[in-house]
């Protein structure tokens, strides 16, 4: 008996089922402007860099000579950091700002583990103490902060003015509010189910925080590494408060001291700094990219 084969299925093309094309202005007006929208706000966001760029490699040391972009391109203000405290206070500001960005990330997962998963006398009123308290600004505290700072000095220098640990502590008191509250919601996600499938099979606490919590929450735990990180290492006024000696200032404070002085401000210099400061940002972006994107705890549990 002779068996016939199904012939595959050929989809026509537009052109022989005779379909017209999307006109022009159709085209346009429904998928066209997202492109113009997206052009112009690359355009936007470009721009500054790359002035910044071009101050950055202009001979002059003057912003005003880099209208005209890339007008002149030499490395003379790179080289020129050598000489300077650059690289100082570079280390200065990763030492602190990865300091911070870990600190934050272990004080906020545990408050926030606490608050999510056990149920104590005052748990209520702790969060809405976080919140309230995150309603006045840091910069409230200065005054308080240089006292306080003062008055440890006197008993523990290194937790005193001018000591990066006392700077780092600071950092770490204005964070903690806001990151656990952050990190509490993600916390709330993860199901329940796993913590008590663990306790059957004999964990304890701390077993199920290091080995199954923290990995599914890794999200998080990298949002709030990498925004701690930022707003540490460009933060200006506390550590112009904190640290008085030009060796142990951050980037922000030493490139502000170089463009401070309107007769000797020199933004070739300023802007070579700058343009080094982001390389650290950006590798640090694109590292952790790959754990913002997409959350782990989809499928964690069945049913």
């Amino acid at each position: 008996m002779a068996t016939t084969s199904a012939a595959p299925r050929v989809r026509p093309s537009a052109a022989r089922t005779g379909q017209p094309r999307m006109a022009l202005g159709r085209w346009f007006s429904e998928l066209g402007w997202r492109h113009l929208v997206g052009v112009l706000a690359v355009v936007f966001a470009m721009f500054p860099i790359v002035y910044v760029v071009s101050a950055a490699l202009s001979e002059g040391g003057t912003l005003t000579g880099s209208n005209r972009l890339f007008g002149e391109v030499s490395g003379s203000n790179f080289s020129a950091l050598g000489d300077s405290m650059f690289w100082t206070w570079l280390g200065n500001t990763l030492q602190i700002a990865i300091a911070t960005g870990v600190g934050t990330v272990l004080m906020g997962a545990a408050a926030a583990y606490a608050f999510s998963r056990f149920r104590f006398r005052g748990r209520r009123a702790g969060l809405t103490a976080l919140l309230v308290i995150q309603m006045f600004p840091q910069m409230l505290a200065f005054v308080a902060i240089f006292l306080l700072l003062i008055g440890l000095g006197n008993v523990m220098p290194v937790l005193g003015l001018n000591s990066k640990l006392a700077l780092i502590a600071v950092y770490l008191g204005g964070a903690l509010g806001v990151n656990t509250f952050l990190m509490y919601g993600f916390f709330n996600t993860v199901p329940r189910e796993l913590d008590e499938a663990a306790k059957l099979d004999g964990a304890t606490h701390a077993q199920i925080y290091w080995t199954i919590i923290l990995r599914l929450v890794t999200p998080i735990l990298a949002v709030v590494a990498l925004l701690s990180f930022i707003s540490t290492f460009g933060e200006f006024i506390l550590a112009r408060l904190v640290l008085q000696s030009e060796r142990n200032w951050t980037v922000a404070v030493g490139l502000y001291g170089w463009v401070s002085s309107l007769l000797e401000a020199n933004w070739g210099l300023f802007a070579a700094g700058a343009v080094i400061s982001a390389v650290p940002v950006l590798l640090l972006f694109l590292f952790l990219q790959k754990y913002i994107v997409g959350g782990l705890t989809a499928g964690s549990v069945k049913g």
